[in-house]
């Protein structure tokens, strides 16, 4: 069975054309796709418009290296990149009519680098840009330079740097329009302890060239300047990274919210982003191939592109999660990964082409490369290549006998291999590697080049709440092929379903989001599928219920427009806030009185919140159920709508329901801050099973 294959950038519909600047261009329908000889060890390129040159054909110069005293220089006829000479910093990229793309007004070590931050335990975290000590060369002939530059720890470095040796790798090919780059980290056995907060690559590009930024069909336009951050053309509003542009550099930004988290992006559908120059036409353009390096799954949300102009490659975050995946290493625990490779590519345009479709040329450079999947080229042999892997494959089916007598096929599950845990724990698993597939519309899914080791297979699936796990664990070795049949998961249900709010698929997206205050608007998102990333559509809560808290009634409201997609702190006149209770209200015309109900509650997130659950009383104290304190994600804030998965299955006895009107209380009393709340998936109640239901029918 082929690789299922899921790319988000490729989901939008073209939107339509607009005469607003800020907002998505919609590119010419003449345009003709470019036809590309397949890549084997080059990324090259080859266009049959004269006047779209995306990565220039096979350059006829081989790779060549200058090593200087304080710089290293890879050159391939097509681009030059420079570096810093022990440091592995990216000082500049000459490629096109621009002898520098990266920022020249900042000191070299602010351009292009590797960063990390660390702490040890118990202590506030370090950011420290990784300055390699020692320069080697690994490759280095016509077809192919790899060049390393490492910083090796020692026990005299203890509390100055962080306990890893760190490996950072380069490396062009001939006739690629871009260069690629990857870094080992090792912890010894016998070295302390650490925390390990975030590692990216960062790339600051020239801000008087690159004001266009895309990074999905509908999430792309002009940028404001970083000069409009600052003080007196910005405001700053309730946290740093959100700024209102009161006097920006070019008017048609004012009035505008900039905001990085604006701009974040699933794993899943994070494979390309970047920038576009117009004058001369460029674009300069981060693919992340695969998401096997990256942590915690294949929602986990990390940031792409932002003011700057700013392109990340993000490997490691607890951002939309918070401390549970941040890594504890403890001090006898060894540990190596390998983060990327990751590829940077360039494109240009020649003669009077549209530079906007330099985006559709990167996304064609992107499907490249995640088919070229592991490369074959990187020498060192912590990266395996694709015949030191495995594969897995078979089928996921659902077993609901409320919902139907057959098997369901598990339509686009969500499978994967993460290392062995309980179940759903791969979504907090933030130390060694993942791999994610989405099954076909058969449930059946097929999982490639997986590195060897020992695996639990994981899985949720759109529409059924909760987490499937198979007990056994696999081991990939070297070549081989694993199947592992039909497999059957059993959501949580005891009973049928009374009624139900929202769809189960780990967002709140379906839920109603309002439209922003009008003086903080992103103009983006005016009209998006994705108008819950406006900034502070949390305070809208308070204006749309100024006397008394959500109600929703079954049978009578909609989910869509009565049920707000966060359930947040009010703000009270003296500044402070109070937590919320909101009520759904049902009826029942028969209660089975020694029965059991279950309440179903899955969440999309939450922040330092508390959840209760009281039923026909709302002073019922203690409350029917608590969750205690729970989640660190800051979606709220993040425009996130989704964040760390909860599912809580609350018993509801049949005497604390009535023949006729019943109300369930929901409340969340924490309430220091605005951004403390829940964003709920789905809620359900079952009626108690009945002795002829078919809830326990084994199906042959």
């Amino acid at each position: 069975m082929a690789r299922s294959q899921k790319d988000g950038n490729n989901a939008f519909s073209p939107v339509q054309e607009t005469h607003s600047k800020h907002l998505l261009i919609n590119p010419p329908t003449h345009f003709s796709r470019h036809i590309r000889i397949p890549k084997q060890k080059s990324t090259a390129s080859w266009s049959q418009n004269p006047d779209f040159c995306c990565a220039q054909s096979m350059s006829p110069l081989g790779v060549q290296l200058h090593i200087q005293d304080r710089h290293v220089v890879m050159d391939n006829g097509i681009l030059q990149v420079t570096l810093s000479n022990p440091g592995g910093i990216v000082t500049g990229i000459r490629y096109s009519a621009i002898d520098n793309l990266l920022e020249v007004l900042n000191d070299e070590t602010n351009r292009g680098y590797w960063d990390l931050v660390w702490s040890v335990p118990g202590s506030a975290g370090i950011f420290d840009v990784i300055k390699g000590t020692n320069f080697r060369v690994i490759v280095e002939n016509e077809e192919q330079v790899e060049i390393s530059f490492t910083r090796m720890w020692d026990p005299s470095l203890e509390g100055k740097l962080v306990p890893l040796n760190i490996d950072k790798r380069f490396i062009m090919l001939r006739g690629s329009s871009g260069f690629y780059s990857y870094a080992i980290y090792e912890h010894l056995k016998e070295w302390p302890a650490f925390t390990l907060a975030e590692t990216r690559i960062a790339f600051k590009l020239r801000k008087d060239k690159f004001h266009y930024m895309a990074m999905a069909d509908n999430r792309q336009r002009f940028m404001p300047l970083p000069d409009d951050r600052l003080p007196g053309r910005g405001q700053p509003l309730a946290y740093p990274e959100a700024v209102l542009l009161v006097n920006p550099v070019e008017p048609e930004f004012k009035g505008e919210v900039d905001d990085k988290y604006q701009y974040s992006c699933d794993n899943k559908d994070n494979r390309v982003h970047g920038w576009v120059c117009l004058e001369p036409p460029v674009g300069f353009w981060q693919i992340t191939p695969s998401d096997e390096f990256r942590t915690g799954g294949p929602v986990k949300q990390n940031l792409t592109s932002h003011v700057g102009p700013t392109t990340l490659a993000m490997f490691h975050s607890a951002h939309y999660a918070g401390e549970p995946l941040v890594p504890k290493f403890g001090p006898d625990e060894p540990w190596k990964k390998v983060f990327g490779p990751v590829f940077i590519y360039v494109n240009s345009v020649f003669g009077d082409g549209d530079p906007f479709w330099l985006w559709e040329d990167a996304k064609e450079q992107m499907t490249i490369e995640v088919q070229s999947w592991p490369y074959s080229f990187p020498a060192s042999e912590d990266f395996p290549s694709s015949d030191q892997r495995g594969n897995v494959s078979g089928r996921l089916l659902v077993q609901d006998g409320y919902i139907s007598d057959d098997y369901i096929l598990a339509s686009c599950a969500y499978v994967g291999l993460a290392p062995p845990g309980d179940v759903g724990s791969w979504q907090r698993e933030c130390k060694d590697y993942q791999f994610w597939t989405q099954a076909d519309l058969g449930g059946y899914f097929c999982i490639n080049d997986i590195r060897p080791g020992d695996y639990n297979l994981y899985a949720w699936v759109p529409g059924f709440i909760g987490d499937y796990k198979l007990d056994a664990v696999i081991t990939i070795t070297p070549g081989c092929d694993v199947f592992v049949g039909d497999l059957l998961y059993e959501p949580p249900r005891d009973g049928p379903t009374l009624w139900e709010i929202g769809i189960p698929d780990r967002s709140a997206a379906e839920f109603y989001s309002p439209d922003p205050n009008p003086t903080y608007v992103n103009k983006l998102f005016i009209g998006h599928p994705d108008r819950f990333r406006q900034y502070g559509l949390w305070e809208r809560y308070a204006e749309l219920y100024p006397d008394g808290d959500l109600v929703y009634t079954i049978g009578v409201s909609d989910y869509t427009k009565d049920w707000f997609f966060a359930q947040v702190t009010r703000k009270k006149d003296n500044n402070t806030y109070q937590g919320t209770t909101w009520q759904i209200k049902f009826t029942l015309d028969t209660v089975d009185q020694i029965g059991t109900y279950k309440l179903r509650v899955a969440i999309a997130s939450a922040t330092l919140s508390e959840l209760q659950v009281r039923v026909n009383d709302p002073k019922a104290n203690p409350p029917h159920f608590t969750s205690g304190l729970i989640g660190r994600d800051n979606t709220i804030a993040r425009h996130g709508i989704h964040g760390l998965y909860w599912l809580y299955s609350v018993n509801v006895l049949g005497n604390l329901l009535v023949e006729g009107e019943n109300t369930i209380f929901l409340t969340q009393p924490r309430s220091t801050s605005p951004f403390q709340g829940i964003l709920y998936d789905y809620i359900r109640l079952e009626a108690p099973p009945s002795p002829d239901s078919n809830s326990n029918k084994k199906l042959a």
